[in-house]
């Protein structure tokens, strides 16, 4: 594993991070959609030294805290998002579905801590295992969202809810973050191999 990557992608983010906190839309949408990233940076920042993920876990959990972070600043309905939107003659902004897409790659870091671990040695177990995760999180996470729609500021709420109209927004959220999930589970089946130096980390 190189380590230049994982400290190279964290000094990407905090530069995003600090850029985009400058003026953004809404600052209370720009807090609550931050707060989960800061808290997932903050976790592998302390958990570092006792346990550090592949490369290839660092650039999957990498690719939501960087969309995320950008859709904090503009709300995710209103990312300028227009060149893709006029190719593909979408009626919505999309980002909200590629960034609950790149949900879904943490079933790759998540199939890998436990495989290093030693809880289990079947990469298919745990690859289902990793997509299962995915779905139960991506669910408690529509709960919240609607929660926090609910007893927000009614702006900040739909601004932050980025539904767009859709009255399936949720359930296809949900669809984005499996298919996601699915994709990370395959590479982690055909591609993971341990980092050098980690086969003993159970």
């Amino acid at each position: 594993m190189t380590k230049k990557l994982p400290h190279l992608l964290l000094g990407f983010y905090l530069a995003e991070f600090l850029a985009l906190a400058v003026n953004p839309y809404s600052r209370d949408v720009w807090f609550a959609e931050n707060l989960p990233m800061v808290l997932i940076v903050g976790a592998l920042i302390l958990t570092y030294r006792r346990f550090a993920f592949s490369n290839a876990s660092y650039l999957c959990m990498s690719a939501l805290v960087f969309l995320h972070t950008i859709g904090g600043h503009y709300t995710f309905e209103r990312v300028p998002f227009g060149f893709v939107t006029d190719l593909f003659g979408f009626t919505r902004n999309h980002y909200d579905r590629i960034a609950h897409f790149s949900v879904g790659f943490y079933a790759y870091p998540i199939a890998e801590f436990i495989w290093r671990k030693g809880y289990s040695r079947s990469k298919g177990l745990l690859a289902f295992t990793g997509i299962t995760a995915i779905f139960t999180v991506a669910a408690v996470y529509e709960i919240i969202e609607w929660w926090y729609a609910a007893s927000a500021d009614p702006e900040a709420g739909i601004a932050f809810l980025g539904s767009q109209g859709d009255v399936w927004d949720a359930q296809k959220d949900m669809l984005a973050d499996g298919l996601g999930s699915i994709c990370a589970a395959v590479a982690f089946l055909f591609h993971y191999k341990d980092p050098p130096g980690t086969q003993d980390a159970a």
